[in-house]
């Protein structure tokens, strides 16, 4: 077989392993993942507390080292690598909060408000790959053992024990693999394949103790400590990977690696997880990072053409070529890759924290809307939300229930006041977990690869960190724009309705007497994503308090950095929050991230999308993405430089990161009505890709429901 042929043939094999997971395990909203069915009964947690579940360093090392002592191995004569992931082990647990440690000061506005409060969460930070490669599993047991010289207490000897543990019990796993790998190549009859199998036995020999030097063996590398990473709790952050592998590509070049086999390893580190990488942007000097094996990981990416999430990262030094390249690709493929970001606004946001250029060039993309210093900073990307929709709601029960006369100026004064509380509770949610994470879930992993949790004999979510920039997100932007914008322009300006009529018709979901007409007269009042409207006044003025808010609550050594993303949430915060006067129905999802309502603009869509989405940054160097959906009639070759035109447009403008879709009406129409008949179809939910197939029938909704209001 020749590299093509076997790509095929891992590809056909990713699909049947995505169906097989539908049928055992059922759908997931959620990414990809490269993850298999584990064997029925081969593994379950060890609990350390009554409630069935594990906490504490002592019993996640325990389950994580039980777990790699008998974890299936898993080796494709096809692929260049050995190793699969199949426990979830985070989601094993039935409860993910230690109860010794509890936050119920917090739960009454964690609920009044549906805040997402991240507590208990994986932090959603990212490693450096760059100190695994140069280190090697061997010497990142050599380093343990320097750092315990320097540590000496009873607690960080026992930190070191356990993080020493973690290494082996990894390195026992891929010795299993070894001797699989030559197991199959004595029974294997085809040549080709069982060479394949020698040399990936002897690479994965080579990076038992000592760092990888070749290309594969770098790839190999990676996939070990992403597999076990992931198997751990998740942890799905990439790198920087063309500048990452550069040297190994090059080393090899000159011995005589051929493109076609790079190519070859590139597209099986694809294919095993569907990882965040970012391709091009700036180093720490502003100078562009593309090189040759960018263009190479672009073409394997087409040869698998399965769920992805590489990003390509756009700065005024970008090579043309590169960007064109991507483009291309987005159009070809139409499965949602790859994704933009924006160099300028995210590197100028970044630095009004107090940060110098040079390291917020060095912030990557490496989730679904999310930046990070790799091995630098504790993030919580992506995990806490404010349902600014339901602070809306709140605000505005309180009001008619007073008896304050009612206007837009009385509901501004209550909603700021409550979406300042709701915020500085996500931030105390923040700070109970800062304290007390390390007793409920601590880094095992991810330590290995930061720098200062080794140094200090510290976890990295007490103190391990070099830096602390906690996220904070806003979700219903636009919910809370149009509400605001209607009731001024229907019931203050026009006098059209009253306050009372609007309220009555809410409670009744405008299923009431002329209730059809009054959401219409609200749906139609001027909105957020329409230039100069009162909605992008309201949406503006949204931004405003929200960022104010999150940054009330930077001190010493902690940074709030503020968003806009929802992430898949649209769907469970629209169930807490009621009808709303934009004309949304009670129960229904609320707007995506920063984006407007769809079906806000019948003309020059993608333009105004792009404008009002700049122009709604945060600031601070954190993502409020565009999510584009483009119909095939734009999606072709021959409009390839307007779609670059706009992503580069946005950017100019402050956009910060563009997450895209190309997708066909028809077609997705036809696979909500019958998702087992397209199981090769990808979308891009929202930050992350996933096979159409595996989402629940309310996500497929709502994908459906954006591709064909826009």
């Amino acid at each position: 077989m020749n590299y093509d042929q076997k790509l095929a043939s891992l590809r056909a094999r990713k699909l049947r392993q995505t169906r097989e997971k539908i049928e055992r395990e059922g759908v997931l909203d959620e990414d990809d993942y490269g993850r298999i069915v584990p064997p029925e009964g081969l593994w379950k947690i060890r609990p350390n507390h009554p409630d069935g579940s594990f906490y504490g360093f002592d019993a996640w090392t325990d389950n994580f080292c039980s777990l790699m002592a008998v974890h299936p191995v898993y080796v494709d004569p096809d692929d260049a690598f050995a190793g699969r992931w199949m426990y979830f082990m985070s989601k094993m647990r039935p409860n993910k909060w230690n109860p010794a440690y509890p936050y119920d000061h917090l739960k009454a506005d964690i609920a009044r408000y549906d805040i997402i409060c991240g507590i208990g969460d994986d932090a959603h930070f990212a490693p450096d790959y760059r100190m695994g490669l140069e280190l090697g599993w061997g010497g990142l047991l050599e380093k343990i053992a320097a750092c315990r010289k320097l540590n000496p207490s009873p607690g960080q000897q026992h930190f070191y024990d356990l993080h020493e543990r973690a290494v082996r019990s990894v390195q026992g796993w891929i010795g299993r693999h070894i001797a699989e790998a030559e197991r199959l190549a004595a029974e294997e009859p085809d040549a080709g394949r069982r060479d394949n199998l020698l040399a990936m036995a002897q690479v994965n020999r080579n990076i038992l103790n000592r760092p990888p030097e070749t290309l594969r063996e770098a790839c190999q590398w990676i996939v070990w400590y992403h597999l076990a990473s992931r198997t751990y709790n998740r942890d799905g952050a990439g790198a920087q990977i063309d500048a990452l592998l550069r040297p190994y590509y090059e080393r090899d070049k000159a011995l005589g690696l051929t493109d076609d086999e790079a190519v070859y390893y590139l597209a099986c580190l694809l294919i095993n997880d569907p990882v965040y990488w970012q391709l091009g942007g700036p180093d720490e000097t502003g100078r562009d990072q593309t090189s040759r094996i960018s263009f190479l990981v672009l073409e394997a990416a087409g040869k698998i053409d399965t769920s992805l999430n590489i990003t390509v990262r756009v700065h005024d030094g970008l090579d043309p070529e590169l960007f064109r390249a991507a483009v291309a690709c987005l159009i070809r493929y139409k499965n949602g890759w790859p994704r933009f970001s924006g160099d300028k606004a995210l590197v100028e946001g970044f630095m009004r924290n107090g940060f110098s250029a040079e390291l917020a060039r060095s912030r990557i993309a490496v989730g679904c809307n999310w930046m990070s210093l790799p091995g630098l900073e504790y993030t919580m990307n992506d995990l806490v939300k404010v349902n600014m929709a339901k602070v809306f709601e709140v605000a505005y029960d309180e009001l008619l229930a007073s008896d304050a006369e009612p206007s837009t100026g009385a509901l501004w004064r209550g909603f700021e006041r409550h979406l300042g509380r709701a915020v500085h509770t996500a931030a105390e949610g923040i700070r109970h977990h800062l304290k007390y994470q390390k007793y409920n879930e601590p880094e095992l992993l991810l330590n290995l690869l930061s720098h200062g949790p080794l140094e200090r004999g510290r976890d990295v979510s007490d103190g391990g960190a070099e830096y602390y920039n906690l996220a904070i997100d806003g979700a219903g932007l636009a919910v809370v724009a149009d509400s605001f914008a209607a009731l001024e322009q229907r019931v203050e300006r026009e006098g059209r309705l009253t306050w009372e009529e609007v309220t009555r018709h809410l409670r009744e979901n405008f299923e009431g007497e002329g209730g059809v007409a009054v959401r219409k007269l609200l749906q139609t009042a001027p909105r957020y994503g329409q230039e100069d409207s009162p909605g992008e006044s309201w949406a503006l003025r949204v931004r405003d308090a929200f960022v104010a808010a999150v940054r009330r609550e930077t001190e010493p050594g902690r940074v709030f950095i503020p968003g806009f993303f929802s992430w898949a949430n649209t769907v469970g915060f629209g169930l807490s929050v009621g009808a709303t006067p934009n004309g949304r129905k009670a129960a229904t999802p609320i707007s995506h991230g920063a984006n407007p309502v769809p079906g806000f603009a019948l003309d020059d869509a993608s333009l105004s999308l792009a404008t009002c989405i700049a122009r709604i940054q945060p600031g601070y160097g954190n993502t409020a993405p565009m999510q584009w959906e483009i119909d095939p009639s734009l999606a072709r070759q021959d409009n390839a430089e307007l779609i670059g035109a706009i992503l580069r447009a946005h950017f100019r403008m402050g956009g910060t990161l563009v997450n895209v879709n190309v997708m066909d009406k028809e077609t997705v129409l036809a696979a909500h009505e019958n998702p087992e008949k397209y199981p090769e179809l990808v979308v891009r939910v929202t930050g992350f890709t996933a096979y159409f197939s595996m989402l629940s029938p309310r996500f497929r909704q709502l994908v459906v429901d954006r591709i064909l209001e826009n």
